[in-house]
């Protein structure tokens, strides 16, 4: 029986989601439902996908990971539904971990992610995001190096679970109405659905330290025309994403630390304050809603 439902949202990354599905496969301790969105697919991913049986959907341009998992949720049939880019290779025990913790939280109710492991650095991802250089493609990818070194990134879990890959109950999902669509093609997405989970009465967000993904970090981002995320989520909930991610999910702070002194999140409301006054004044336009329409 299937455990997770996996959406895969591609894009002419054939190669990549080649290696992202043999992962899933090889493993993973469970079964589990792969469903894939296809955009554009004109590099052969469309025709391998329907050769392989593997359930999807199709649109004729790229149009952006909101849409594409939205899309996927009518095709779910499992309680739990999982986040992965099709850039991403899973490493054992991935699912375990995730759904060990689901039995100990023992209600639906959560937010969980595995830990990426990337080839470069960026300093606000803490513990969330290891780095290490295990290739940037398929082709430079050392598969074995990175398996039989996998105990060196062990370490305590973290607070703040945002980035996929990522697990939630259906039911949640649809609480919340999935991803929302005014941040297509989806930058800053992720956040807003961890903010939309949070204001729904979510609590457990923590990243899985030995449920591991190695993220080749491939070039679809740089393919698309980016969306002001951090402004849209600022004019909606009326704090920075920084402050958001620092100081109210505390992403890659150990579970075992305090939280930071609320001091430090008022003097934050209050400069997310001046920023949306500055940016309302400068009148900075967002991706509209119907910018796509004729």
């Amino acid at each position: 029986m299937e455990r997770f439902s996996i959406l895969i949202p591609t894009w002419n990354n054939l190669d990549f989601l080649k290696l992202c599905i043999r992962s899933i496969e090889q493993n993973s301790a469970c079964e589990h439902e792969i469903l894939v969105h296809v955009n554009d697919g004109s590099d052969g991913t469309l025709e391998w996908v329907k050769q392989h049986g593997y359930k999807h959907t199709h649109s004729a341009e790229n149009i952006g990971v909101c849409w594409a998992l939205n899309g996927l949720r009518p095709l779910v049939t499992t309680d739990y539904i999982v986040f992965i880019n099709d850039d991403m290779y899973v490493c054992p025990k991935w699912d375990t971990v995730l759904y060990d913790e689901i039995v100990r939280i023992g209600h639906n109710r959560f937010f969980l992610s595995s830990t990426m492991i990337q080839p470069k650095a960026h300093p606000t991802w803490k513990n969330s995001v290891l780095v290490a250089d295990y290739g940037y493609t398929p082709d430079t990818f050392d598969e074995a190096g990175l398996l039989n070194n996998m105990q060196q990134f062990a370490g305590p879990d973290w607070q703040g679970s945002t980035s996929p890959p990522n697990i939630v109950h259906r039911d949640l999902w649809d609480l919340v109405g999935g991803y929302s669509i005014e941040y297509t093609p989806g930058m800053a997405s992720d956040q807003d659905f961890s903010a939309k989970l949070l204001l729904a009465g979510v609590r457990e967000f923590r990243g899985m330290r030995e449920s591991l993904a190695y993220h080749f970090m491939s070039k679809s981002v740089n393919r698309i025309i980016k969306n002001k995320g951090s402004i849209q989520f600022l004019r909606k909930y009326g704090i920075t994403i920084r402050a958001f991610h620092n100081n109210i999910m505390c992403v890659g702070l150990p579970v075992t630390e305090k939280r930071p002194s609320t001091f430090w999140l008022k003097v934050e409301i209050c400069r997310s304050y001046i920023k949306k006054v500055i940016t309302i004044c400068k009148n900075l336009r967002t991706k509209n809603l119907w910018d796509n329409l004729n």
